[in-house]
């Protein structure tokens, strides 16, 4: 069984990311194959529309469209690597699938949040320093941290205050070939430089499970609630559904008792919105 080792547990508690070179590389065709069969599915871009290879393509419920990725939730590797950093009950909270197109300027997937969360991230094509690879900010994911309060107020600013471009601001770069896996605290500061514009790469995003208290319940109910603006009516598609065996459905039931309330949200969005966001 596929399990993290304790200074694996501590670097990503310290710098917020972890790197696994060649995990997937046994079935990383397959994997590919997936990923195209769902872009061609959906015309090929962003909302059914082909890749205009200018700005981001993005389809949300990503794996959920594809049993072999929906089974990667069920893979040893990615499945020990979760459990490992969020606890053998996490909750799978969806997925979103690219394609990247220029700079991806300096953020945050999430601040503020005293849960934590992680973001897995599958590139699949070669990336470097200088074509669009994950650059992340060791450490800028610790909440009430002076230097990760710091960069939160002003690293969008880093001309004015610092002088220097994004692509300038001191960080790694986490270059990666097609089989790698990354993944990184939502509250890390990343970005991408340089890239070209048509780049692949999907996520599995989860968290710890909430606990069932009053509050967190309702911080829940919130984090789902983010899902109308992509015009979904629920959290999970219905392959994810129809193909977990009783190990996966552990990481979804949570979910699917408090997300009753995202169709409606959803409509309301279909009607204030010519199109779903792209993330």
């Amino acid at each position: 069984m596929f399990a993290l080792t304790e200074q694996q547990k501590v670097f990503f508690e310290t710098f917020g990311f972890l790197g696994f070179p060649g995990l997937m590389s046994d079935c990383i065709g397959e994997i590919i194959d997936a990923f195209e069969s769902i872009w061609d599915d959906h015309g090929g871009g962003h909302a059914g529309k082909a890749h205009d290879e200018e700005r981001r393509s993005c389809i949300v419920q990503f794996i959920d469209h594809h049993e072999r990725l929906c089974a990667l939730l069920d893979d040893d590797r990615i499945h020990g690597i979760l459990a490992g950093l969020l606890g053998d009950d996490f909750n799978y909270m969806g997925s979103d699938g690219n394609y990247y197109a220029g700079d991806t300027g300096w953020h945050s997937d999430g601040w503020g949040k005293t849960l934590r969360f992680v973001k897995v991230a599958f590139y699949l094509d070669e990336v470097t320093r200088d074509t669009g690879c994950l650059r992340v900010i060791p450490g800028s994911h610790h909440l009430g941290d002076v230097y990760g309060n710091r960069l939160q107020d002003d690293v969008r600013q880093s001309g004015d205050l610092w002088g220097v471009t994004g692509k300038e601001v001191p960080a790694l770069a986490l270059e990666t070939q097609p089989g790698d896996v990354v993944l990184f605290n939502h509250n890390l500061k990343h970005s991408a430089f340089g890239g070209g514009a048509r780049r692949r790469m999907f996520t599995i995003n989860s968290c710890v499970r909430f606990p069932e208290d009053e509050e967190h319940i309702a911080f829940l109910k919130k984090d789902i609630s983010g899902g109308a603006r992509f015009w979904i009516d629920r959290v999970y598609g219905e392959k994810m559904i129809a193909t977990a065996g009783p190990s996966r459905l552990r990481h979804l039931e949570q979910v699917m008792a408090h997300d009753g309330h995202l169709a409606e949200l959803s409509a309301k969005a279909r009607v204030e919105m010519p199109e779903p966001s792209r993330g």
